[in-house]
């Protein structure tokens, strides 16, 4: 009796084969798929009015100042920031407020800033920054 050798490559032409019979299926399976139409609620239109942001600026030195409507920033105490804010605001509760922090103003400033403003009603907070050069 012969002794066999043995095989060192893999036959693949079985897996081929099982490979196409699953890409016939799929193409005449694919077109028969129904996607269900979703009917959306329809509202009315509202009107959309766009409140100017008040930047609330945290400098590198820890002191903080107000900007409304483009003018120029001014200085406000920490324990004023509320009630100055909440006089620019109005009563307008939608009315967005931004924080410029600093580059060089940590991350603990920024956030107790924001902790700040979130404990007195104001719940419309961003963060300004500046585009990046990607």
């Amino acid at each position: 009796m012969r002794k066999r050798r043995l095989m060192n490559q893999i036959n693949v032409v079985p897996y081929i084969d099982v490979m196409l019979v699953l890409l016939v299926i799929f193409m005449v399976t694919a077109p028969m798929i129904q996607v269900g139409a979703v009917d959306l609620p329809s509202v009315g239109k509202a009107s959309l009015v766009s409140a100017e942001p008040i930047e609330v600026i945290l400098a590198a030195d820890g002191s903080l100042a107000l900007r409304e409507h483009g003018q120029q920033p001014r200085k406000v105490s920490p324990d004023d920031l509320i009630a100055e804010l909440q006089r620019i605001q109005g009563g307008d509760a939608d009315q967005p407020v931004l924080i410029a922090g600093d580059k060089s103003v940590r991350y603990e400033a920024v956030l107790g800033v924001m902790d700040r403003l979130q404990r007195g009603g104001i719940h419309k907070i961003g963060l300004l920054v500046q585009p990046g050069d990607s």
